[in-house]
């Protein structure tokens, strides 16, 4: 069974910053890309940014400039930097992993963080 759990998130105010982590456990064989992507109240659930096993990276144009993303392949990890917060970042963030098990590979969910910007 593989599980990927994120941490990182909370309450930040207009301009500041917080780093959100994902990390993938249980049996498998490797992880293809890795992603991040929010769903604000009402809205539908977008990409924020993703990163390939190799490192090449793609983001929303609402983040590019203000997210990194990044990961840790000995560490099965993904992490997303987020600067110059905005109230419009306010969602629940969640992580996905494409992960080879079997031969085969599946997409895979994190539960969720919430991240709040407001004053």
């Amino acid at each position: 069974q593989v599980q990927l759990v994120e941490s990182g998130g909370g309450l930040v105010q207009p301009g500041g910053s917080l780093r959100l982590s994902c990390a993938a456990s249980g049996s498998f064989f490797s992880i293809n890309a890795m992603g991040w992507y929010r769903q604000a109240p009402g809205k539908q659930r977008d990409l924020v940014a993703r990163i390939s096993s190799g490192g090449r990276t793609k983001y929303a144009d609402s983040v590019k400039g203000r997210f990194t993303i990044s990961r840790d392949n000995g560490k099965n990890t993904v992490y997303l930097q987020m600067n110059s917060l905005k109230p419009e970042d306010t969602a629940i963030y969640s992580c996905n992993a494409g992960v080879v098990t079997g031969g085969y590979a599946m997409d895979y969910w994190g539960k969720g963080t919430l991240v709040t910007v407001s004053l």
